[in-house]
């Protein structure tokens, strides 16, 4: 079954070579480019285009790699220009690059297979049909995930591998194998930071499961495992940064990684506390303007839906420090709690979707498809309890439903609402069928069903009211808004039942 459904997948990802590409798909042929043609000490300061390369080294070393082979499909497509390029050699490598990569997930997702099929108290033999059983599930919810195929196969990005390297790190910490897990978590910022939110939670189990002992009365450290886990850190952090540092780029290279001049939200705003912000400061800015209050303020379209234009008028102006702030209690609790819940991995795995859910409501500048990096680690518990498939079932139709704008040409219309509603009805019949039991309750059925009323706007509102086409961001607007509102709830719901389960449930059964 495991490899019917990676081959099934790849032919599926093979059909969408020929699909949409964002203007991602530019900045990545540039980095090809700009890793190609100039020495590394000229990657984090050349501006020859305005896509000027701010993911972490290792990356773009990656990246250097991928180069190597380019130039057998289009040599072309690696000179140094500001302007774009492209040709049927540039798409066809770089969808091909995707896909290759992807084999990274496949060989973490095989990893946790075996973990759950052949733990003492995880055994799938009960279930007769292999595709009714939780590790085959699991593998459909993460390889098949209609997220990543919109995001990286159509939209075009390289987040498979980098959450497969998060589930091969995580798979290490599920079988104690706990320097390999620091390693590979390291490796994975160095890919791409976004991940450093994911560190606290590594902090703190490492340092309570590995680092130190407690005997009942007091802690003892274990210091020759806290120089190995650190000798690792540092190890694979000079490795990345080191040259630079060395170069004198430190300020260079962190001003490219963490551009906090970008906004507090993306352009597309991501579906989380900023964008009920914002639009809460929209609504308050609208009534007091029909009140007759006159206010300077800047504003380019009511429903820009772009960075600059989303100017808070009437609610206070939030900062990086504020976010900071905000982020850090949000995920204090919970690294509490995951102290208290010592010896016990899975733990670990719900309060890193804690954590980067804290991160992603609360964060600044968060790009909408940060909800992969909640809903992936999340599909191997919705396996394994009941209360955690209640959650992930309706955290992945509102999450995958907030990626939807991001293909807004109309061929790929209905390509991605058949992938939203085969996604959805896989994950709530399959994990319904393996629980027995309703996982969605009637407030949440409600509150699902207003996605059709968005769909319907989005795809008839400008032929029903022509008057729509000057609020061309307005579904934009409702869609970030309204998905908000469901992913805070569920949010809210999940951390509160966290917080006060039993730490002692360490016995997992399905």
């Amino acid at each position: 079954m495991f490899w019917c459904i990676v081959v099934l997948a790849t032919c599926f990802k093979v059909l969408l070579i020929k699909s949409y590409h964002s203007t991602d798909f530019e900045v990545h042929r540039h980095w090809l480019a700009l890793t190609h043609s100039l020495p590394w000490s000229s990657w984090y300061t050349d501006t020859t285009s305005e896509w000027t390369l701010d993911y972490p080294p290792f990356f773009a070393w990656y990246e250097w790699c991928l180069s190597l082979i380019a130039g057998f499909f289009d040599p072309n497509m690696l000179v140094l220009h500001k302007y774009g390029y492209l040709s049927e050699g540039t798409i066809l490598f770089q969808r091909l690059s995707v896909i290759v990569s992807d084999f990274v997930l496949v060989y973490a997702v095989y990893v946790l297979s075996c973990y759950l099929t052949n733990h003492p108290v995880r055994k799938c033999s009960q279930y007769k049909a292999r595709w009714k059983s939780p590790t085959t599930i699991f593998q459909v919810l993460v390889l098949a995930n209609m997220g990543l195929l919109l995001v990286d196969h159509i939209h075009f990005q390289y987040n498979g591998i980098l959450l497969g390297i998060l589930l091969l790190s995580v798979s290490h910490i599920l079988n104690g194998r706990h320097n390999w897990a620091a390693f590979w978590f390291i490796f994975l910022i160095h890919m791409k930071h976004i991940f450093i939110y994911m560190a606290p939670v590594f902090f703190i189990y490492l340092l309570r499961n590995h680092c130190i002992i407690y005997n009942g009365d007091s802690y003892r450290w274990l210091w020759r495992k806290v120089a190995i886990l650190a000798a690792i850190v540092l190890a694979v952090t000079a490795v990345s940064c080191g040259p630079y540092v060395l170069a004198g780029q430190t300020t260079q290279l962190l001003s490219r990684l963490f551009p906090f001049k970008r906004g507090l939200t993306h352009a597309y705003w991501a579906p989380n506390i900023w964008a009920i912000y914002n639009f809460t400061d929209k609504i308050l800015l609208f009534i007091a303007l029909s009140l007759g209050y006159r206010m300077k303020f800047f504003l380019g379209q009511f429903t820009g839906g772009l960075v600059q234009d989303t100017v808070h008028v009437i609610l206070p102006t939030i900062t990086p420090r504020i976010t900071l702030i905000l982020t850090v209690l949000a995920i204090t609790p919970c690294l509490v709690k995951l102290w208290k819940s010592a010896g016990n991995p899975l733990h670990f795995v719900r309060a890193l979707v804690l954590c980067t859910s804290s991160a992603f409501l609360f964060g600044w500048h968060v790009h909408e498809k940060a909800i992969l990096m909640i809903i992936i680690p999340h599909s191997l518990l919705a396996v394994i309890w009941r209360k955690e498939a209640e959650v992930f079932a309706f955290l992945s139709t509102v999450g995958h439903y907030s990626l939807l704008p991001l293909l807004f040409t109309p061929k790929e219309i209905f390509l991605k609402y058949l992938l939203f509603v085969l996604q959805t009805w896989y994950t709530v019949n399959h994990l319904r069928d393996l629980f027995h039991a309703q996982l969605l309750h009637r407030r949440e059925i409600l509150y699902l069903s207003g996605f059709a009323i968005l769909s319907f706007y989005e795809v008839f509102g400008v032929y029903l009211l022509p008057f729509l086409k000057n609020y061309e961001f307005l579904h934009l607007m409702m869609t970030s808004v309204y998905c908000a509102l469901g992913i805070t709830y569920v949010y809210l719901k999940y951390y509160i039942a966290f917080l006060f389960s039993s730490a002692a449930n360490k016995r997992v059964t399905f």
